[in-house]
C-alpha cells in the first residue's frame, strides 16, 4: 500500500471544510416548514420589547392566530430589543396596534401577536417604517416563571396555612349567612353610591389638590402665623381676669335689660299702636311726600322752572290787577259804582251788600255810599287800562320785565330785545 502524500491530505481537508461551511450557510437560508406565505409585496415595521425571551429570527407573526408574517431580525438598542417584522401589504392594522410575545403551546415556540388596541379606539393605519413603542408591547409569563413561583409557594410557603385559613373562615361564616349576605348587599350599595358620586369625588380631590397648592404657596405666612399664636395665647391668658369680669358684667346687663323689657312691654306696645295711624298716613301719602320735597328745595319755583334760569337771573312777567272793584269783590267788600261811560249803560247795583266801617277812601275814586268818611267829590276819569305792570328784583329774580313795544326800557330789558341784554346774544 502506497503512502498518501501529505499534500493530498491537506487539499482534501480544505475542500471538506469549504463544503461544510457552504452547507451551513445554505441551510440557514433554507425556508422552514410552515410560516407566512411567500410572494407578494411586503412592508416592514419594528416593535420594541423589554425582553424577547427566546424569540429568534424566522419566528411567526400572527394576527387573530393566523400566521401573516415573520420576524426578520432582532437588534439591541441600549436595554431594549428592537424586532423587525415583515408583513404582507394585504394585512391592515391600525397605527396604534399592540404587539405581544406568546407561545403556541406549553412548550411550543414563541411568536409575535399583532392586534388592534383594546383600551383605546383604533386610529390610522400601520405602514412601512412605523414603530410600536414599549408602552404597546408585552409578553405572557413563561412556564419557568410559573413553576418557580409554584415551587416558592410549596417549599416553605403558605400552603400549610391554607387549611387553617379555610377552617377559620368556615367557623366564622357558619350560621352567619344572613348577616354576610346583608353585608355584601350594603357593600354593593356603598360601592354603587361611590360610583354614582365619582365626578363629585374627583372634583373634591381636585379642590383638595388646589388647596394644598395654595397652602404650599403660603407656607411662609402660615409659619409666621403659627409662630405668632403662642404670643396671642399668652396675651389672652394674661387678660383672663378681665374677660371674666366682662362676662359677669354682660350677665348683669342682660338681667337688667330683661327686667326693663318686661316692665315696659305694655308701654312699648301702646307706643307702637299709637304710631300705626301715623305710619298709615305716611303710606297713604305715597308719592306726594317726595314731590313736596322736590318743591321745597327750589321754592318758590317748581323743578320745571329751573331750565329757564340763566346764571343768577330769570325773566318773569307778573300782571297785577289793582282795580278797586275787583279787589273789594275778592275781599268780600261792597263794590263801588263804576263811573258812567257815554253810550254804555251802568251795571245794576248789587243789593244787600253790607257796609264796612272804617275803610278809608281812595283818592281819585268815587265815594262808596254807606262808608264813613266818604264825601262826594268829582272824580277824574279812570285810567284807560285797568292793569298795571310792576317790576322788582328780589333775591336777584326780576319780576315784571316790560312788555315789548310798551315804550319803556331798562338796563336789563328793552322793547327791541328784552332778553339779550340780560343773557347775551345766545339767550
Amino acid at each position: 500500500m502506497r503512502p498518501i502524500p501529505v499534500r493530498a491530505v491537506t487539499a482534501v481537508a480544505a475542500v471538506l471544510a469549504v463544503g461544510a461551511t457552504s452547507a451551513c450557510q445554505g441551510a440557514y437560508d433554507l425556508p422552514l416548514p410552515g410560516g407566512a406565505p411567500k410572494g407578494g409585496p411586503t412592508y416592514r415595521v419594528t416593535a420594541e420589547f423589554a425582553d424577547v425571551l427566546d424569540l429568534v429570527p424566522k419566528s411567526a407573526v400572527k394576527v387573530d392566530d393566523v400566521t401573516v408574517g415573520s420576524v426578520e431580525r432582532i437588534d439591541l438598542a441600549g436595554w431594549t430589543a428592537r424586532v423587525t417584522l415583515v408583513l404582507p401589504q394585504s394585512v391592515h392594522l391600525p397605527d396604534n396596534a399592540v404587539a405581544e410575545l406568546r407561545q403556541t403551546s406549553l412548550l411550543g415556540e414563541k411568536f409575535v401577536e399583532l392586534a388592534p388596541p383594546t383600551t383605546a379606539r383604533p386610529q390610522g393605519r400601520l405602514r412601512d417604517g412605523d414603530n410600536i413603542p414599549l408602552d404597546r408591547t408585552g409578553r405572557n409569563p413563561e412556564v419557568e416563571e410559573v413553576l418557580s413561583a409554584m415551587s416558592l409557594l410549596l417549599n416553605g410557603g403558605g400552603v400549610a396555612q391554607l387549611k387553617v385559613i379555610e377552617t377559620e373562615l368556615n367557623a366564622a361564616m357558619h350560621g352567619n349567612e344572613g348577616q354576610i349576605r346583608d353585608l355584601l348587599h350594603q357593600l354593593d350599595t356603598f360601592v354603587g353610591g361611590l360610583d354614582a358620586q365619582k365626578s363629585e369625588i374627583v372634583r373634591a380631590i381636585d379642590g383638595i389638590d388646589r388647596l394644598s397648592a395654595r397652602l404650599a404657596g403660603e407656607k411662609d405666612a402660615i409659619a409666621a402665623a403659627l409662630e405668632a399664636i403662642p404670643g396671642g395665647l399668652k396675651v389672652l391668658a394674661d387678660q383672663r381676669q378681665q374677660f371674666v369680669q366682662l362676662l359677669q358684667a354682660l350677665d348683669r346687663l342682660g338681667a337688667v335689660g330683661s327686667r326693663v323689657v318686661r316692665a315696659s312691654k305694655d308701654d312699648t306696645v301702646a307706643n307702637l299702636e299709637a304710631l300705626r295711624p301715623v305710619l298709615a298716613e305716611l303710606t297713604r301719602a305715597g308719592d306726594d311726600l317726595p314731590k313736596s320735597l322736590q318743591l321745597l328745595l327750589t321754592y318758590p319755583f317748581p323743578d320745571g322752572a329751573l331750565g329757564a334760569i340763566r346764571g343768577d337771573y330769570t325773566n318773569l312777567h307778573v300782571t297785577a290787577d289793582l282795580e278797586l272793584g275787583h279787589l273789594t269783590a275778592s275781599l268780600g267788600l261792597p263794590t263801588p259804582p263804576l263811573p258812567a261811560t257815554p253810550g254804555v249803560p251802568a251795571p245794576p247795583a248789587l243789593p244787600g251788600l253790607p257796609s264796612v266801617p272804617g275803610l278809608p277812601s281812595v283818592p281819585g275814586l268815587p265815594p262808596v255810599p254807606g262808608l264813613p268818611g266818604g264825601s262826594p267829590s268829582p272824580s277824574p276819569s279812570p285810567s284807560p287800562s285797568p292793569t298795571t305792570t310792576t317790576r322788582s328784583c328780589p333775591l336777584g329774580i326780576c319780576l315784571g320785565a316790560p312788555e315789548p313795544g310798551d315804550g319803556s326800557s331798562s338796563g336789563d330789558a328793552s322793547s327791541d330785545g328784552s332778553w339779550r341784554s340780560l343773557y347775551g346774544d345766545d339767550a
